[in-house]
């Protein structure tokens, strides 16, 4: 950058600058705003090397907004702070980024424990309609799976086809197959592009000559030799789904409600579940009708009818104008418990929107910084049983209307204190629980005591510890009560001694006391000389299954004054899918650093710099001989 030299003025342009003579020339820069007096008693300093030139008069934290939808909410929450916006999306030394749009390289740059950033990277396994279907089709396999195991009978899932409407993927030749050998006229389908919004590109199929020609279509693009050139040119993926032909109607009309998913925090997990509002349409339901406003109740279709201006407030209802009408019109005639959409409905929201992030848990990109809030979208039916219908991505954060000028700026801001204030707390590695941010959103899913060994105090962080493995199931049983199951019973039955949890004020929700940890989620190795944060791995079972079966961590751990070499010391059962123990055991990583609050700091990718390898070579195992 050229050096620029400092302006002498002299006396005459003192008095014309309004300022009075000086006998000595004062050193004023250029930089220096017009206007603006200077009264130096010395010529300024010049700057060190290695500092920038010209730096604003105050430093940051500075935060960037990228998109319309919600700017104002976000932008006046950071400026109450004393926060700086900036515009230039290629800056990296910012502290909040809120992005409508993902892109590479906002993610390449992301300091992870510096910067907070609005959208998990990979997020569409959840907000898109195939990514979801995918998530939700693997978990309910995989746990049924589990399920059939003795040590696992008590975890219960809820059923997909309970809560999810029949779904087949148009891009799969086979599954375009089933749909057409499942398609009888009279029905209705719905046939979506997997990743748009506002009701783009969606609608309905009704007829066989509807389904055939769809099908040709579908088999056109996959027979191209263009897109299978450039895949990335061809049409969006598709799926087609049952429609829900007989939903509940409020004075006639179809709605849906729109709740929230925040995930607060991705290291460790904080998830929590946020009321919405319920969506009308503004036409009376009609089954028949091709109008798209009709059937779809988003703000982006309402608005395309001309009576929209003048009957938007009644397009959007409160949960609690909403209870009420349920209460008057339904509760007596349906058999319903009072307040049923406080209640029984919330309830089952949440089961449904923590299954859904159960299903992807283990597959998100999680980094400390990361935060994200989705929308979530539910069906009640005429028989009140409640259906998802998607989860979007970026949340429409718009106040149009009344209802929504009451819901969406609580929303926005508590989100933001949530990010907040468990960055801080996971940066300092200290208890999430209580959170004083929280107000209005119930929490689903904390993952601090899965985080391990983050959250394990220890008395003498030298001494191994014998654990053997608990069988248990995890967030999963926060599930069960839809089931017909009873966690406590559970719980017992699988240990005595089970610590019990923090007490907290706050809402929990659906999440109950922590239960012990499955046996599969227990860690296995392949290397012999593998060390988990320095403790070595046993190559065998052989040393695990001579311990005393059930045992539990007690208040004082217990001391194993010699260890072999191959023992397993875990101070925790871990779980497998994580790929900070992975990389643990592939890299043979020393303990972590302890921190000053005694307990030990997160292993981030970033702090996974130090490599330890055996000092001396491990002699081979001698396994028994098959008889």
């Amino acid at each position: 950058m050229r050096k620029l030299r400092p302006r002498i003025l002299t006396s005459a342009q003192w008095k014309r600058n309004g300022a009075p003579a000086h006998p000595e020339t004062q050193a004023v820069t250029k930089t220096e705003a017009p206007g603006i007096q200077a009264n130096h008693s010395s010529p300024p300093e010049e700057p060190n090397q290695g500092e920038k030139k010209f730096l604003p008069p105050t430093q940051g934290p500075f935060f960037y907004i990228g998109g319309t939808n919600g700017a104002v909410l976000i932008s006046s929450y950071c400026l109450s702070k004393g926060w700086q916006r900036i515009h230039d999306n290629r800056r990296e030394d910012y502290k909040l980024k809120w992005c409508e749009t993902k892109r590479r390289d906002t993610y390449y740059s992301f300091r992870e424990g510096e910067q907070l950033l609005y959208q998990i990277p990979n997020n569409k396994l959840l907000t898109t309609k195939i990514g979801l279907l995918n998530a939700l089709r693997e978990y309910t396999r995989v746990m049924n799976k589990i399920s059939r195991s003795p040590t696992a009978a008590h975890i219960k899932v809820l059923k997909m086809e309970d809560f999810f409407p029949e779904t087949y993927r148009l891009d799969l030749k086979e599954e375009r197959e089933s749909f057409i050998t499942v398609f009888h006229d009279e029905e209705i389908w719905i046939c979506k592009p997997t990743a748009s919004n506002q009701g783009k590109g969606i609608f309905l199929i009704r007829t066989q000559e509807e389904v055939i020609s769809l099908q040709a279509k579908m088999q056109s693009i996959a027979d191209d030799p263009t897109y299978k050139k450039i895949p990335f040119k061809a049409p969006q993926a598709r799926v087609i789904q049952r429609y829900i032909h007989n939903p509940l109607l409020l004075d006639g009309k179809k709605f849906d409600v729109r709740s929230y998913l925040l995930i607060a925090c991705a290291m460790p997990y904080m998830v929590f579940f946020g009321h919405g509002y319920a969506r009308l349409t503004l036409s009376l339901y009609d089954p028949k009708t091709k109008d798209l406003a009709g059937h779809l109740t988003n703000q982006f279709m309402q608005k395309k009818s001309p009576l929209y201006v003048l009957l938007k407030e009644e397009t959007v209802w409160s949960m609690d104008r909403l209870n009420k009408h349920i209460n008057e019109k339904f509760r007596r005639a349906k058999g319903l418990p009072k307040d049923w959409v406080l209640t029984t409905f919330t309830k089952r929201m949440q089961q449904i929107m923590l299954q859904c992030f159960l299903a992807v848990k283990a597959k998100l990109e999680c980094k400390l910084g990361y935060f994200d809030l989705i929308g979530c979208d539910f069906l009640i039916d005429e028989n009140f049983k409640v259906w998802l219908l998607e989860m979007n991505s970026n949340p429409a954060l718009h106040t149009n209307c009344e209802v929504l000028k009451d819901v969406v700026p609580k929303v926005v801001h508590e989100t933001l204190d949530l990010a907040l204030e468990t960055f801080h707390k996971s940066l300092r590695t200290e208890k999430m629980l209580p959170l004083l941010s929280q107000r209005n959103f119930v929490l689903l899913h904390s993952g601090e005591d899965e985080l391990w060994p983050r959250s394990i105090r220890l008395r003498s962080p030298i001494r191994p510890l014998r654990l053997s493995c608990e069988p248990s199931y995890q967030a999963v049983n926060l599930l069960s009560s839809a089931a017909g199951s009873s966690p406590t019973k559970a719980a017992d039955r699988s240990s005595k001694k089970l610590e019990p949890p923090r007490a907290s004020q706050k809402p929990m929700g659906l999440l109950g006391p922590p239960g012990p940890i499955h046996p599969k989620s227990t860690l296995h190795f392949l290397n012999p000389s593998s060390t988990v944060k320095g403790q070595p791995q046993a190559p065998s079972q052989e040393y695990l299954q001579t311990q005393a079966p059930h045992s539990t961590l007690s208040e004082e751990p217990e001391v194993c004054p010699h260890p072999p070499s191959h023992m397993l010391t875990l101070l925790q059962p871990l779980p497998s899918n994580s790929s900070d123990f992975w990389f643990q055991g592939a890299l043979e990583m020393e303990p972590p650093v302890m921190a000053s609050n005694d307990l030990f700091l997160p292993l981030y990718p970033s702090r996974m710099l130090s490599l330890s390898f055996p000092s001396e070579p491990i002699p081979p195992l001698q396994y028994p001989q098959p008889f």
